[in-house]
């Protein structure tokens, strides 16, 4: 009786180390073999930021789905199993999808079914409607104890939320423009949304005199003080505080970038208008220094009276020609007499 009352017994899950480990090892494949190849050594296969991102989502999945949260979920408490979700749908599908350069997204999608189906799927009204109802149903009483019952329901179930997940991120995370996408504030909007509806499970979880579960409240719970009732609402505080505040932690970077690009391009705006002014002020100091137009054809083409006239203004000062050249010095020459003698001995 103790061994099935003891937590933190190990149990080994080699169906999830196996799905991780091939998950990894076709992430390492498709970068050190397939990117060269697509990208042609064009431009970088993938940064180091992605790498990171890609390991980090794999980890989710990893604590998530293998001991001791998966057991505690399976065997003990409703709160891991909360924990075990909010892992599932919103931590390692945004993860997984930042971790993935646009190449590979591209060659993912390539068949045109899945294209298609990611079209139609991912947009955000579709995406979003069909995440909330996998979370809806998924904490229904008759769903969360059939699943606890059955195992291999349980795996499907999780695989129903992780892939309603993946597409409720894409949207978000998206820059392809041949599939859904958001703007800037169409990603905030749409986030919060989607903070908005987990909300009614967790008022059910929270304020509810009893049990909800079947299956908790005749599970047996190793931890003093953390009863059926204590250990559902602590599932809902799990939910709310953790669930909510890390989407509007999102939401929060989304919209500071946001105000960052939009101070830049009021910046560089204003930068291109005074520029403009400056040019402006510019050229018309040169309008005010350039001689009038028959100034101009007269230094250059001369008058009836010949070179006489060729370096006169009309009243009657010399003008500097616009472009000097030998014939203007020639003719200086020719209308300058010699200079006198200054003595008998000159």
């Amino acid at each position: 009786m103790l061994a099935a009352v003891d937590p933190w017994r190990f149990h080994a899950h080699p169906d999830t180390w196996f799905v991780v480990v091939l998950a990894a090892f076709g992430y390492w494949y498709a970068v050190r073999r397939v990117g060269p190849r697509v990208m042609g050594g064009r431009a970088t296969v993938v940064t180091r930021r992605q790498v990171l991102c890609f390991s980090a989502g794999l980890l989710a999945i990893e604590l998530a789905s293998d001991w001791p949260i998966h057991d505690l979920a399976e065997n003990y408490l409703f709160s891991a199993h909360m924990l075990q979700h909010m892992l599932i749908s919103l931590f390692a599908p945004p993860l997984l999808l930042l971790g993935m350069p646009a190449w590979l997204i591209r060659h993912i999608l390539r068949p045109r079914w899945a294209a298609g189906t990611v079209r139609v799927l991912g947009r955000p009204l579709v995406a979003g409607l069909m995440f909330n109802t996998v979370i809806a149903i998924s904490h229904a009483p008759f769903w969360v104890n059939a699943t606890l019952e059955h195992h291999p329901l349980h795996f499907w179930a999780h695989l129903l939320l992780f892939v309603s997940a993946l597409l409720m991120w894409f949207p978000v995370i998206n820059k392809l423009e041949e599939f859904p996408t958001l703007s800037a504030t169409g990603r905030m909007v749409y986030l919060f949304l989607q903070s908005v509806v987990p909300n009614v499970p967790v008022a059910f979880l929270v304020m509810s005199d009893g049990v909800l579960y079947r299956f908790y409240a005749n599970a047996p719970h190793p931890i003093a003080g953390l009863n059926a009732i204590n250990d559902q609402q602590l599932a809902g505080a799990i939910m709310k505080v953790g669930g909510t505040f890390y989407l509007w932690g999102i939401i929060t970077v989304l919209f500071f970038r946001w105000a960052a690009t939009q101070y830049r391009s009021d910046g560089n705006a204003d930068d291109r208008a005074a520029s403009a002014a400056e040019g402006e002020q510019m050229l018309a100091r040169r309008r005010t220094r350039r001689p009038e137009p028959a100034a101009v054809l007269a230094g250059r083409t001369g008058s009836a009276g010949g070179a006489r006239g060729a370096g006169k203004a009309p009243d009657g000062q010399d003008a500097m020609p616009r472009v000097l050249t030998w014939d203007h010095v020639a003719e200086e020459l020719a209308r300058t007499p010699p200079a006198e003698p200054d003595g008998p001995d000159g």
